[in-house]
C-alpha cells in the first residue's frame, strides 16, 4: 500500500467506504457522513467565545475617548484596560486548549460549529469578529499538518476567514482616517456599519463605569504607590533630590526605580514585557538589529517554563526563544511568573512569583543585574521592598504606547512619538505579543532616527545612552506608511474627433487605473478616469486644478502624492525662436490650433507646481518634445534615502518619446509597448536594490531601455521645475498568494519573449557607479550587480542625453521577506515561461524559508511544466507535509502521479483535494472517475 493510500485509509473522515490495496479498484465514494459535534466541547467553546467577545467589547468601550479624561481618570482607565488585556489573553489562550484537545471528528465538529458562528453569527457586528483573530491564527496553524481531512478543511476555512477580518481591520483603519472600504464576500459576510456605530452599539450594552466597578475589587490602589511624583517639564531632568522632595509617600520613588524622567534629553530606552512569543519576538529581535537599537524584555516566567515545588526547573519553548534575545545581545529580565496584581498578594506570593522566574531566567543564560517589572506597575512599599530584597531593580516606564489596546500600528506609532514630543526623554513601553506591535516599531524607529533621538541600554546595572552606529540601518518602512494618501488622475483616449485614433488608449488608463488600486493602495474614490469623451480639454484642466486646490479643504495634504497618466496623442509645435513646445492631445482637440485645443507642457508644468502634495509624477504615453526641464535625480543610495525623500518635493515627469517618434499602439496583451512595459516594471521589475520600493528613477531605468530595445521610440524622463529632488515612490507589496496549477495563466510566446528581451535590454545599459570588480569568468552585468549605485544613459525631458542613477545595495530585510519576495519574483518569471529561472527563485524561497508550503508547491510545478512529474511530486508531498489544508497542491499532486503511472496514489491524492475544494471545476469530474474508473473518462492533466 502506497503512503497515500495508507493516508488516505488513516484519516479520521474518509471518502470511500475503504480503503484497498494499490492494485485494487477503488470503492466508489460513499457520501461523507458528518460527525455529531461533542456536546461538552461544543458548549465549553461557546461559553469560551462568549466569554472572549465580552472582553474584546468591554476593551472598546473602555478605551473609547480614553485620551480625552483627567489624568486620574485616564490611569485608572488604562489599568483596568491592561488587566482586561491579559483577561482577553487568557480567553484566547482557553479557546486555543480547548481546539488542541478537540481532535477527534466530534471535537472537530464542534470546531466547526463555532466557525460557523464567527461567520455568520446574526446578532453580532462585523468588527466583533476581529475579537478571534488570534484564536483563528492558532486554529490554521495548529490544524494545517492534520491528518484526518477534516482538520485540513478546518484549517483552510480559518485561514481564509483571517482573510476578511485583514481586510475588515483595513477598513475601520480607513474609517479612522475618515474613510471606509468595501469588503470581499467570502465566509464571513460583513455589514459594512460604521466604526461609530459599532462602539455606540456596544456603548448601549456596556458602561466604561460599570467596567470599572467590575474590577474595583483587583484595581492596583494607585494611591498605595511607593510615591507620586510631580510631572518633570520636558527638557529638564528630575534628580534624587527633587524627586524625593516631591514625594508624598515613602522613599523617594527615582531612587528606587527607573524612570524615564532620569534619562539624558532626546534619550530612548526600549523595553518589550510579556514575551517571549514564539513568534513576534524573533521578528522584534529582526527589526532592531536593522536599526542597532538595544532593548530590554520583560519576560513571564508561565511563558518561559514552570517551576516545581521543589524548585526544579524545567524550561519551555519560549526559553529557547528568550536564549535567542540574549544572543542578539539584549537583556532578559524578570516581569512575573503570572502577571498578578502583586500589590494585591501575600508578600510569600510576591516573593514566590519574582523567584520562579529569576531561576528560569537564570537557566535560559541570563547574566548582570537582574531588573524587575510589575505587572501593570501595581505596587506598593512592601512589595517592591520583596523585591528589593531578592536583589532586583524595579524598572517602570513614562511613555505607555497602548499596543495593547490600540489595533491600528500607524496610531500606536503617533502616541509613542506624541508622548516623546511632550517629554524628549522616556523608557517606552511596548509588547512583543502583538502583530501590531512589529508593525508599529518601525515607523518609530524611522522617525526617532530622524530628529536626532538616542538610544539606551541596560548594562552594568545601568542605563547608558549608546553612540549611533556609524551607519545608520535602513528603515523597513511599509507602502502604506510613506504617504499620507495617494491622489490620480489617469486619461485615456481612443476616440478622437479630428485626430487619427488610437487602439489600446484606453485599455492602457484601464489598466493602470486598477494597478494603483489593487497592487499600490490607491483608494477608488481618489481616482479620477477620464476616457474617451469625457477627456475634453476643460475636464482635464478641471481635474488637474481641482487636486491643486484640494489643499484647503483637507483632500490633499504636504504628506500625500499625485500621480498623473495620460494615453492618447501628443504633439509639438516649433516656435518663432525656434524653441520647441509639448501639447497633450484632449479628445476635442482640432488639429490647426494646438495653443487653443490642447494642454501645454508649461500649463503641467505650473500646475505640478501648485500641487501641495509632496511628490507628483507625470507619465505620458505620448511622443513630443519640448520641455526645457532639469535633469533626473541622484543616486538613491542613501541608508536613509526614505527618510531624506519625505522631506524633499519631488515633481517628476516620463514620456513614451521623442517629437520625431510614434507610439507602438500594438504591443502584448492590448496595450502599447510604452504602458505594457510600464505594467512590467510596475509589477515589481524596477525594484533594483530589493528593498520593495520602486523609485519614479528606478522606473524610467527599467522602462527607456526595455521600450528602446522593442520599440522605435525612445522615452524621456526628467525632474519639472519646482522639483527639489524628490522621488515619487510606489511601495510592492507582497504578490497576492497564488499557489501555481493548471489553471495559472501565462504570457503568449511572443510576450514572454519580449518580456525577457526587455529585462536583458535593462541588465545591459546598468553601469556601476562605484568601483566594484566581478570574479573573473563572471556574467556580464556582475560589475553593475555588485555596485552600490548603477547609472543608465536616457534621453532628458528637453531631449538631450542623461544619465540617471539609482541605487543597487541590497536593502537589508529578513529572511521571511526575503523569501516571500523570491517566490513572487519566481511566479512573474513562470508567467514569462521562464522556468530555469523561475526553479532558482523557488529554490532561493525554500532556502531562506525550508518551511514555505507555498514555494515548494510552486517549485513542484515547475518540474511539472518541465515534464518531470516525480520530481514535481516529491515537492508536492513537501508542500503537504508542511500546509496540508492547501488544496491544490493535493490536485497539483494527483496530477503529478497520474502523469507518472500511479493512479491509486493520484486518486488517494484528488480525494483530499475534493474534500478540500468541492466546488472546484475539476472536482466532478475527478469525482466520477474515482467511482467509476472503468467507465468515467480518465483526467487528462494539464500539459
Amino acid at each position: 500500500m502506497s503512503a497515500l493510500t495508507t493516508a488516505a485509509c488513516a484519516a479520521t473522515m474518509t471518502l470511500t467506504s475503504g480503503c484497498k490495496p494499490a492494485g485494487d479498484a477503488p470503492k466508489p465514494l460513499a457520501p461523507l457522513e458528518a460527525a455529531s459535534a461533542n456536546p461538552a466541547i461544543s458548549a465549553t467553546l461557546l461559553r469560551q467565545s462568549d466569554e472572549l467577545l465580552a472582553r474584546h467589547r468591554q476593551m472598546i468601550v473602555l478605551m473609547d475617548g480614553e485620551a480625552a479624561l483627567k489624568p486620574a481618570e485616564r490611569e485608572a482607565v488604562r489599568a483596568v484596560g491592561l488587566m482586561l488585556f491579559h483577561d482577553m489573553q487568557e480567553s484566547i489562550r482557553a479557546l486555543g486548549e480547548t481546539a488542541a484537545r478537540s481532535t477527534d471528528p466530534a471535537g472537530l465538529a464542534a470546531l466547526s460549529q463555532l466557525l460557523d458562528r464567527i461567520e455568520q453569527e446574526p446578532s453580532w457586528f462585523d468588527a466583533d469578529r476581529l475579537a478571534f483573530k488570534e484564536f483563528l491564527t492558532q486554529l490554521s496553524q495548529q490544524f494545517s499538518t492534520s491528518q484526518s481531512i477534516a482538520g485540513l478543511k478546518l484549517a483552510k476555512r480559518a485561514s481564509e476567514d483571517l482573510g476578511v477580518l485583514a481586510e475588515i481591520e483595513d477598513a475601520y483603519e480607513q474609517e479612522l482616517r475618515d474613510t471606509f472600504g468595501r469588503f470581499a464576500q467570502r465566509g464571513i459576510v460583513p455589514k459594512r456599519e460604521k466604526w461609530t456605530d459599532y462602539v455606540a452599539k456596544l456603548k448601549a450594552l456596556y458602561a466604561r463605569e460599570r467596567i470599572l466597578k467590575d474590577y474595583a475589587t483587583i484595581l492596583p490602589d494607585l494611591q498605595a504607590r511607593p510615591s507620586v511624583v510631580a510631572e518633570t517639564p520636558a527638557g529638564t531632568a528630575a534628580t534624587a533630590g527633587t524627586a524625593a522632595s516631591a514625594a508624598t509617600r515613602g522613599p523617594g520613588k527615582e531612587e528606587r526605580e527607573f524612570f524615564g524622567r532620569q534619562l539624558p534629553p532626546k534619550t530612548v530606552l526600549l523595553t518589550f514585557d510579556d514575551g517571549p512569543h514564539p513568534r513576534y519576538t524573533d521578528e522584534i529581535l529582526e527589526i532592531l538589529k536593522r536599526y542597532q537599537a538595544p532593548a530590554v524584555f520583560f519576560e513571564l516566567g508561565r511563558n518561559l517554563g514552570s517551576v516545581d515545588a521543589s524548585g526544579k526547573v524545567k524550561p519551555g519553548p519560549g526559553s529557547e526563544v528568550a536564549k535567542r534575545v540574549l544572543a542578539a545581545g539584549h537583556p532578559i529580565a524578570n516581569h512575573s511568573f503570572s502577571h498578578g496584581v502583586m500589590s494585591k498578594f501575600e508578600l510569600d506570593k510576591v516573593r514566590q512569583e519574582a523567584s520562579s522566574t529569576e531561576a528560569l531566567l537564570d537557566a535560559a543564560g541570563r547574566d548582570g543585574q537582574a531588573l524587575f517589572r510589575f505587572p501593570y506597575g501595581a505596587r506598593n512599599d512592601a512589595a517592591l521592598g520583596a523585591i528589593e530584597a531578592l536583589k532586583l531593580r524595579s524598572m517602570m516606564w513614562n511613555v505607555d504606547s497602548l499596543d495593547w489596546s490600540d489595533p491600528i500600528p500607524k496610531s500606536i506609532a503617533a502616541r509613542v512619538l506624541g508622548e516623546l514630543g511632550k517629554q524628549q526623554r522616556g523608557i517606552v513601553l511596548f509588547h512583543d505579543i502583538h502583530a501590531r506591535t512589529v508593525e508599529a516599531l518601525p515607523l518609530v524607529l524611522d522617525q526617532l532616527k530622524a530628529e536626532g533621538y538616542k538610544f539606551a541600554a541596560w548594562k552594568d546595572g545601568r542605563i547608558v545612552a549608546v553612540d549611533a552606529p556609524a551607519v545608520e540601518a535602513a528603515p523597513d518602512l511599509a507602502g502604506a506608511n510613506l504617504y499620507r494618501d495617494s491622489v490620480a488622475l489617469v486619461i485615456g483616449i481612443d476616440q478622437y474627433k479630428s485626430w487619427p485614433r488610437l487602439q489600446h488608449a484606453v485599455r492602457d488608463a484601464q489598466a493602470i487605473q486598477e494597478t494603483l488600486r489593487t497592487q499600490f493602495g490607491f483608494r477608488p474614490e481618489n481616482i479620477t478616469t477620464l476616457t474617451d469623451g469625457d477627456a475634453t480639454r476643460a475636464n482635464i484642466l478641471r481635474a488637474l486644478n481641482a487636486m491643486a486646490r484640494k489643499g484647503g479643504d483637507g483632500r490633499l495634504k504636504r504628506d500625500d502624492r499625485v500621480f498623473v497618466f495620460f494615453a492618447g496623442h501628443g504633439s509639438t509645435r516649433k516656435l518663432p525662436s525656434g524653441r520647441d513646445v509639448g501639447y497633450i492631445i484632449p479628445v476635442d482637440a482640432g488639429t490647426d490650433d494646438l495653443q487653443t485645443d490642447a494642454i501645454a507642457m508649461p500649463q503641467l508644468q505650473e500646475l505640478s507646481e501648485a500641487l501641495p502634495a509632496k511628490h507628483a509624477f507625470f507619465v505620458i504615453d505620448a511622443c513630443y518634445s519640448g520641455l526645457g526641464l532639469t535633469r533626473g535625480g541622484a543616486a538613491g543610495s542613501s541608508a536613509n534615502f526614505v527618510r531624506d525623500n519625505a522631506r524633499r518635493l519631488g515633481r517628476q515627469m516620463m514620456t513614451a518619446g521623442g517629437a520625431d517618434q510614434q507610439v507602438a499602439d500594438d504591443g502584448p496583451g492590448g496595450h502599447s509597448v510604452f504602458t505594457w512595459t510600464l505594467l512590467q516594471a510596475l509589477s515589481g521589475k524596477a525594484d533594483l536594490n530589493g528593498d520593495g520600493l520602486i523609485t519614479a528613477t528606478e522606473l524610467a531605468a527599467y522602462v527607456a531601455p526595455a521600450v528602446s530595445a522593442i520599440a522605435h521610440q525612445t522615452p524621456a524622463f526628467g525632474s519639472l521645475p519646482g522639483s527639489e529632488g524628490g522621488e515619487f515612490i510606489f511601495e510592492l507589496a507582497s504578490a497576492q498568494e497564488q499557489a501555481l496549477s493548471g489553471d495559472s495563466n501565462q504570457l503568449d510566446a511572443k510576450a514572454s519573449a519580449l518580456a525577457k528581451q526587455a529585462d536583458d535590454a535593462r541588465n545591459a545599459q546598468l553601469q556601476p557607479v562605484a568601483q566594484a570588480t566581478a570574479p573573473a569568468g563572471a556574467a556580464p552585468g556582475a560589475a553593475a550587480a555588485s555596485a552600490t549605485a548603477v547609472q543608465v544613459t536616457l534621453k532628458g525631458l528637453d531631449g538631450t542625453d542623461t544619465a540617471i542613477a539609482t541605487s543597487a545595495a541590497p536593502a537589508p530585510i529578513s529572511a521571511r521577506v526575503a523569501a516571500q519576495r523570491a517566490n513572487d519574483r519566481g511566479l512573474q518569471l513562470y508567467k514569462e515561461r521562464r522556468y530555469d529561472e523561475a526553479e532558482a527563485a523557488f529554490t532561493e524561497a525554500l532556502k531562506l524559508q525550508p518551511k514555505f508550503a507555498l514555494a515548494a508547491n510552486n517549485l513542484g510545478f515547475i518540474y511539472y511544466k518541465r515534464d518531470k512529474p516525480a520530481e514535481a511530486a516529491r515537492w508536492y508531498r513537501k508542500a503537504i507535509e508542511m500546509d496540508g489544508s492547501r488544496a491544490l497542491a493535493h490536485l497539483n499532486l494527483g496530477d503529478a502521479l497520474l502523469r507518472a503511472g500511479d493512479e491509486a496514489g493520484a486518486q488517494a491524492a484528488y480525494r483530499a483535494f475534493i474534500e478540500l475544494s468541492p466546488q472546484h471545476a475539476r472536482a466532478a469530474g475527478l469525482k466520477a472517475w474515482i467511482e467509476h474508473p472503468d467507465s468515467a473518462p480518465k483526467p487528462e492533466p494539464p500539459r
